[in-house]
């Protein structure tokens, strides 16, 4: 397993104190561990704490914690969505899936960005797309306006008509596990070291393929 040099990080984002080791050091744990397998104590003491509350202190909580790392990992997908959000009305859902794994697979170029992707893959059951209530860290960015214009596209297309609205979510839902877990076994074969099978162009236009093709399948006929 490789690891993460919480000091240097901590220096390369410009923030050597003492909330941001604890974020890098959770990130590594949480990634590696799982998010409810790794100790609140050994993220304390890989970010080189001696307060043993240190987490508490200054993220109120464990989930606070989380939450911090969920916010780092959409403030840099959004960036990455940003210069496409002008394009999205006029895009189909082929496109609109080929954005979405584009953006996504940009957190893969970093260390800290591929244990996002691990960690996210754990908790994508929270984005709310089921209830169309987002996750407050979804809430108002275009990553949240890019799912809303997939899900017109859904409702319209000539290859699936006339799904009912439960139906639609779950698949967009689904879509998104799908594109959440193959994302993030990605960046653990990176961190391991791991042979891919494909290269990555071939991998991200395939995954955008698979989950178009998941959310255009006839409903089925029981």
């Amino acid at each position: 397993m490789a690891s993460i040099n919480i000091d240097g990080m901590a220096r390369s984002t410009g923030q050597s104190d003492t909330r941001e080791k604890l974020i890098l050091a959770a990130e590594q744990l949480f990634a590696t561990q799982g998010v409810d397998g790794a100790q609140t104590r050994d993220i304390v003491r890989l970010a080189g704490q001696a307060n043993p509350s240190a987490v508490q202190y200054h993220f109120g909580s464990r989930a606070g914690l989380l939450e911090e790392i969920m916010k780092g990992r959409q403030d840099r997908v959004e960036h990455a969505l940003a210069p496409r959000l002008p394009e999205l009305m006029a895009m189909g859902l082929p496109d609109l899936l080929r954005t979405l794994v584009g953006a996504e697979a940009t957190e893969l170029g970093t260390e800290r960005g591929r244990c996002a992707l691990r960690i996210s893959a754990q908790v994508s059951h929270q984005s709310g797309i089921r209830t169309r209530t987002p996750h407050p860290t979804l809430a108002g960015g275009g990553y949240w306006r890019l799912f809303d214009h997939i899900g017109e596209r859904l409702a319209t297309q000539p290859g699936a008509p006339g799904l009912p609205e439960p139906v639609r979510l779950e698949r967009l839902d689904l879509a998104l596990t799908l594109i959440g877990a193959a994302l993030a076994d990605r960046a653990r074969q990176y961190t391991d070291g791991e042979q891919p099978l494909t290269d990555e162009p071939f991998f991200l236009a395939d995954l955008a393929g698979m989950a178009t093709a998941l959310l255009q399948a006839p409903a089925p006929q029981l």
